[in-house]
């Protein structure tokens, strides 16, 4: 088997395990309610990992999700409430702004070669401080498009709902894989955080990818600010701190690795929801701690930062076993 597939491989059996031993303990897990309030729970941050998948795929990191899903929430609930502007309206001109930011940053990353760690970081202070700008309080959303939101779910077997928020996230995921696995930007992305020189060399567009890359995940961290607008029906300007560590757990666990050029799509879905059932699982022991969802999760990325470093030596192996490797001359 393709060492490549190593990751996904680990994570599918981590969850088909995992859930099994939990429905042993608790057959009520094993329905549609408990899966349609999974999905509706993680949506936002089910979103945000997509566009984080991109980057951390392309060789990136982007630490200005969390700030820029609070700016986003609260962009929506002052042009909703104190513009009186309708919720689509309020989205489009979000999401307009969202993308920009996330283009700036691309741009500065590439054109100025500064590391992506020290952009995203000023892009997190700056994304944040501008949310406190626009206030400091909770700013409730009360609009008849939202309750009709509210409304709008598809009942499932056993009765449990896919709500609006949950399905978005399903097809939020849908698009992300045809766009990194059946696309020439998903193909570019590859090249681009397998070694970026090469990509170059090989005709790949690296300035118009880079910037790409960081417009989807700031786009779609301004998609989740207002998933989660959606599910408190409001803004608040301390929401989503620490949400970009948390989707980058989701993106490691799901077998993307750090250093980029290797993952998939479907796995970051599945290390959403580890995070989701490990979550569940502790509401339904009921004796245990919250933090148990971090200690999992710590633990996770342990495991899953040692395979990463298998998979690098073999795949340093193998390569070193082609006849074109054992003939090129050493540098």
């Amino acid at each position: 088997m393709n060492v490549r597939y190593w990751p996904l491989i680990a994570t599918i059996t981590i969850f088909v395990v995992a859930y099994a031993l939990a429905v042993m303990q608790f057959p009520a897990l094993f329905s549609t309610r408990v899966l349609g309030n999974l999905l509706t729970d993680n949506a936002f941050l089910g979103v945000a990992a997509v566009g984080m998948t991109f980057v951390i795929l392309s060789g990136g990191i982007d630490l200005s999700v969390g700030s820029v899903i609070a700016f986003s929430g609260v962009l929506v609930a002052v042009l909703i409430s104190q513009f009186g502007l309708h919720p689509l309206a309020a989205f489009a001109i979000t999401l307009f702004v969202c993308t920009c930011f996330g283009s700036t940053m691309g741009a500065m990353i590439h054109y100025l070669e500064v590391p992506a760690f020290i952009v995203t970081l000023a892009g997190m202070f700056l994304a944040r401080g501008v949310t406190f700008l626009l206030t400091q309080d909770s700013i409730p959303i009360n609009h008849a498009f939202y309750d009709w939101v509210r409304q709008f779910y598809y009942v499932m077997p056993g009765g449990g709902r896919i709500t609006f928020n949950g399905g978005l996230m399903l097809i939020v995921f849908l698009v992300g894989i045809v766009l990194a696995h059946r696309t020439r930007f998903g193909s570019y992305v590859y090249a681009l955080g397998g070694n970026a020189q090469s990509a170059a060399l090989l005709g790949v567009p690296v300035a118009r990818t880079t910037i790409g890359v960081y417009a989807v995940s700031s786009f779609l961290a301004g998609l989740s600010g207002i998933v989660y607008s959606l599910y408190t029906s409001s803004g608040y300007p301390l929401a989503a701190v620490g949400v970009e560590l948390e989707t980058i757990a989701a993106v490691v666990i799901g077998g993307t690795l750090l250093s980029g050029g290797v993952g998939f799509m479907f796995g970051t879905l599945i290390g959403i929801t580890i995070q989701g059932m490990i979550q569940t699982y502790i509401v339904f022991d009921g004796t245990l701690s919250s933090w148990w969802t971090k200690i999992v999760i710590g633990g996770l990325l342990f495991g899953f930062i040692v395979m990463q470093r298998v998979i690098v030596a073999a795949s340093k192996r193998d390569w070193r076993k082609k006849p074109y490797a054992q003939s090129a001359p050493s540098l």
